[in-house]
Order: C-alpha cells, then structure tokens, then sequence
C-alpha cells in the first residue's frame, strides 16, 4: 500500500513540483492545510520558500506548528524543505519589514546570512552526509540543487552520556562558509535545498524518506 504524505499547504512553495516528486516515488500524495488530514498522514511535507519571518506567519496562521508539535510527539514523520527546514531553529537575522518571528525551535540556532562573495547560493552543490545517514542512503557522494541566502552555520545539539544514542544526523554543505544542509533527527528531518528539483538524487532521497514512513 502507498504511504500517504501530505505536502503542507499554507501559502508558501512551489508545491505542485512537491506533490509531483512525492508522486513518483509512489507516495499517495495530498496537498492540503488540514489538520486532521496532516495529522492521520504517514509523512508531512512541509515546504518554504522567500522570507523567513513571512513564511512563519503563513505557517502560524495555518495551525502549523501545533501540527508539527503533535507529529513530533507521536513519533509521526515530518521533512522540512528550504525555509521549510529553516522555520524550524530559533530564529533568523533575516530582515523583515513587520514585526520579526520566532522559529519553531525544534532545534537550537539561528538561521544567518551566507558569508559568501555571491548570495544567493544558487545551483548544485556536494553535501558531506552524516555517518549513517538515511536519507543520503545511495547518493552521499551526489549533487543537490540550492536556492537561498541564508543558513544555520553552527551546529550546538550535541547530546552527551546515555543521550548520546539520540544524536541527530547532521549533514553539511559550504557556500562561502559552512552550513547545515539537512538534518535527521527521528521524527523530524529538513533539507536546506529543494529534493524535488534535484533530479535523479533528489528523488532518491524522497524515495529513501517515504520508504521509511
């Protein structure tokens, strides 16, 4: 049976490119801002793109983050994409010409410019997979499509002793600097560039996440 994944709809991505990468991986895909629907789903898909603090506001207006909190409790799968997986830190020194939002703060950092003679990173790049990544199973040493300015440069989520089984899988990437370019965490995964413009890699990585829903 296919698993079913909802791609967020609240305003923000090119999301019927999503539904259709999520399609031809055989997942039983639905666009929609509805919560029970994003709750009963075995994946959510949540996409972001332009500024961080609108998309935010999008993504609270549509009951969001209470979305992704029960997920993340119940131990349901969620992917975060571009501002998708940047919403989810604590914040961002993005300029925003209302009132700045905090982010969802599912992991600790801060969402900053690129230290780089270009910005926006845009086009393919290499990613450093972390040890025993899932979702870069079969394409650590591929290329990923990137369109963005700012990123999460500093990682500081290191659990120690007994916690340390629970350590998320960190991948990065450079433009300028460092930066994190997904993360697996359980429940909670994100990208920092787009899987469903990233060709044959991208779609296996999209693959190797609804596999594991």
């Amino acid at each position: 049976m296919s698993k079913r994944v909802v791609v967020f709809d609240y305003g923000s991505g090119n999301v019927h490119s999503v539904v259709r990468a999520l399609e031809r991986v055989g997942a039983d895909v639905e666009l929609t801002a509805d919560p029970a629907t994003a709750l009963a789903a075995d994946g959510l898909f949540v996409p972001g793109v332009g500024n961080f603090h609108a998309c935010l506001r999008g993504l609270r207006a549509a009951g969001g983050p209470r979305i992704i909190d029960v997920r993340i409790s119940g131990s349901r799968p969620v992917l975060g994409v571009c501002v998708g997986m940047q919403v989810l830190f604590d914040g961002s020194s993005e300029p925003d010409g209302g009132h700045p939002e905090k982010g969802l703060a599912q992991w600790p950092g801060r969402v900053d410019r690129l230290a780089a003679d270009i910005v926006p990173h845009m086009g393919w790049s290499g990613v450093t997979a972390g040890r025993g990544s899932r979702l870069f199973a079969g394409v650590e040493d591929e290329r990923f499509y990137f369109v963005h300015s700012y990123a999460v440069q500093t990682w500081t989520l290191r659990p120690e002793g007994r916690f340390e089984v629970v350590t998320p899988t960190v991948t990065w990437a450079s433009h300028g600097c460092d930066f994190v370019a997904a993360v697996e965490n359980g429940p909670l995964s994100a990208t920092q560039f787009h899987p469903e413009k990233s060709g044959d890699a991208g779609a296996h990585l999209l693959e190797n996440w609804v596999d594991s829903l």
